[in-house]
């Protein structure tokens, strides 16, 4: 007894000693943290990993399980992980009608509000979200993470575009969003220097393959809309372990390269269409321990390589043109099948619509066009109808002023005539944007990289497009238009003022520009360059060709894009004038944002063409006035029936089909 008493006596102190020691922080959160967790609790809607918890609970001290991890250091949170029971997009039923409150959080949740609570744990370095219904666009302020280095939240259901302001979460080493819907294109990530792993899997992500950086590990973009060559930069990413881009629509040869690098242990590149012949003398990693190429359109052998390969690795070929006789089941098309899908493969997918020749016929057709959207739409038709109305209302004491038809028949171009005969809701069109600005030669340069040919999209009737960064690191588009100017500098200055009204919340919006011309000669060649906002997320056209998009586009939202379409084809006839006219509206240049608002894009800029006009010239183009504006109307038509029916119209004759199966569909309701 007196030798217990003793041990006692030298284990108290000790045990005292060390609860002192231990620093209480460790033992207790935060109350601020706290009260942030139980309101994490709440957003979520209660899930069943987060039940059981009331005002006396230790969360830093809850045991961990495979649904839920708290992680604590010092007072604060910097490890959670909550894995809930909703199912994901990959394994929703598109057929079940009440899909969104089954799978996804209810109306009421707010990613926007709950996104603002979550950064408040600013000492998270690990953050997995995973299977919790989570809906709606992932919001810019996720940059508020700044320690962060793991984020992972896969198996929702947010869509839009990935944020920007992802590639400012410099920490960052692993970044997860598996199985959601965002599309769009992949932001720069070049600047996160430290990011090891990147797995965007099953979304609806592209064209372009992003700009990543060099130290990556893993690389997973299966399963998403990817078309690109494969890019040659990845021959400097010697870290590279895992590259998976299988199931999606890649073309062109696989460089050589790509199956050489020296860390690289998984390589799948199925469900392609890469095409033409492997080199047979290509070299293999050592690392190499699978290899997928399978179902592309591939031809000619093997290379050598994997033959050596085939006891330590796994190497899947079958599905291609390849000359493979030797090899028992290995399920290849014939060469000619290759040929003529890697043709198909390379051609645009876009297709113009035939016109008609009579206007007549035309207009009769959008009549009965809106007279089917009417008994489906209501509430739409009636307003587009009064957008159309109010269009040619305001538009006719413009045609009667006669100042301004002597400064329309006297200029070489449209120019605005100042803001008295603009309605008072079109000069508030452009809340929102950033304020017009008058750019310098030297920024332009800066934001195109001196004009790299990587950033140039595309070449065109309306001048070079390419994609730029400005200082603040928003994302633009420049269009480089190259003018023929007869008379004084000062004239197409005065031209290139209509770009100032060229604002609205449903147009591709021009934020400024930047004029060069030679001050020393009357007759010179100028350049203008037409800064655009940039929009990452997909056309109408992409959003209705999509299977699960498509279903996430209720009557509503159907609604509210037609009618945005209409009001920004009504700003472009009257919101400026005189009326910009012949806009090339097609599905494919209608641009929806993150927020699904809908933009046009690729109208019609009211500058001068490549050779001066005369007053001839400016008399055919008031004379063709009607017949641009007929056939804008005509093609918003069009439009609507595609966004109502959700069917892809390719030809006149399917439009005639359409029509006939709505008017069906109207009378027999």
């Amino acid at each position: 007894m007196k030798n217990l008493w003793l041990c006692f006596s030298y284990l108290f102190p000790a045990a005292i000693i060390l609860v002192l020691l231990t620093p209480s922080s460790v033992a207790q959160l935060s109350p601020s943290e706290g009260r942030i967790l139980f309101q994490v609790q709440k957003l979520l809607e209660y899930p069943q990993a987060l039940q059981g918890w009331n005002r006396w609970t230790n969360l830093c001290f809850l045991p961990s399980s495979p649904s839920l991890k708290i992680v604590c250091s010092n007072g604060h949170v910097t490890e959670l992980t909550i894995i809930g029971n909703k199912t994901s997009p990959s394994l929703h039923n598109p057929k079940e009608s009440a899909w969104t409150s089954l799978q996804t959080l209810s109306g009421r949740f707010s990613i926007d509000s709950f996104f603002t609570v979550m950064t408040k744990l600013s000492n998270l370095k690990m953050l997995s979200l995973v299977s919790l219904g989570l809906w709606g666009p992932l919001p810019a302020k996720i940059n508020r993470f700044w320690s962060l280095e793991v984020l992972n939240i896969s198996s929702n259901f947010i869509y839009g575009g990935i944020p920007q302001s992802i590639s400012s979460m410099r920490n960052l080493k692993s970044l997860v969003l598996v199985d959601n819907l965002f599309n769009g294109s992949i932001p720069d990530l070049q600047s996160l220097s430290s990011l090891e792993e990147l797995n965007l899997e099953g979304n609806n992500l592209g064209p372009g393959f992003p700009s990543l950086g060099k130290n990556l590990v893993t690389i997973v973009l299966r399963n998403n809309s990817l078309r690109s060559h494969i890019p040659p930069q990845l021959v400097h990413f010697d870290k590279l372990q895992v590259f998976d881009v299988s199931s999606n629509d890649f073309f062109g040869n696989i460089p050589s390269f790509i199956i050489s690098l020296p860390s690289l242990q998984y390589l799948n590149l199925a469900s392609n269409h890469l095409s033409g012949n492997l080199s047979v003398n290509m070299a293999c990693s050592s690392s190499l321990t699978f290899v997928d190429i399978s179902h592309n359109l591939l031809v000619g052998k093997l290379p050598s390589c994997f033959g050596s390969m085939s006891s330590k690795a796994k190497v899947l070929y079958s599905g291609n043109c390849l000359s493979t006789k030797n090899r028992l089941n290995d399920q290849q098309h014939p060469f000619s099948f290759c040929k003529r899908e890697g043709a198909l493969a390379v051609k645009p997918p876009a297709k113009n619509l035939k016109k008609e020749s009579n206007l007549g016929t035309k207009l009769g057709l959008i009549l009965g066009i809106i007279v089917g959207i009417v008994v489906i739409g209501g509430l739409l038709v009636l307003l587009v109808v009064c957008i159309i109305r109010k269009s040619k209302a305001e538009r006719s004491p413009h045609k009667m002023d006669k100042s301004v038809a002597n400064k329309y028949s006297t200029s070489v171009s449209p120019r605005p005539i100042g803001t008295r005969h603009i309605p008072q809701a079109m000069k508030q069109a452009a809340v929102g944007l950033p304020p017009y600005r008058i750019f310098t030669s030297e920024e332009i340069e800066d934001a195109t990289n001196n004009f790299d040919p990587s950033n140039l999209i595309e070449e065109g009737s309306q001048g070079q497009l390419y994609k730029g960064w400005l200082r603040d690191g928003s994302v633009v588009l420049v269009n480089c238009v190259k003018i023929k100017q007869k008379g004084l500098p000062h004239s197409i200055m005065q031209q290139v003022e209509v770009l100032h009204n060229l604002r609205h919340r449903h147009m591709v919006s021009v934020l400024g520009h930047c004029l060069i011309t030679e001050q020393e000669h009357p007759q010179t060649t100028s350049t203008v360059f037409i800064v655009f906002e940039y929009i990452s997320n997909v056309s109408l056209r992409d959003q209705l060709s999509d299977g699960r998009k498509r279903e996430m586009l209720k009557w509503p939202q159907r609604m509210a894009m037609s009618i945005g379409i209409a009001r920004g084809v009504q700003f472009l006839h009257t919101g400026v004038a005189p009326g910009i006219y012949g806009n090339n509206l097609k599905i494919e240049n209608i641009l929806l944002d993150d927020s699904l608002n809908a933009k046009v894009s690729r109208y019609n800029i009211p500058l001068p063409s490549k050779s001066a006009h005369n007053e001839q010239n400016a008399t055919n183009h008031i004379s063709s006035t009607n017949n641009t504006e007929k056939e804008d109307i005509y093609q918003l038509g069009v439009i609507l029936l595609e966004v109502i029916t959700g069917k892809q119209i390719t030809s006149s004759s399917e439009i005639e089909e359409l029509k006939e199966e709505v008017s069906v569909k109207t009378f027999c309701s």
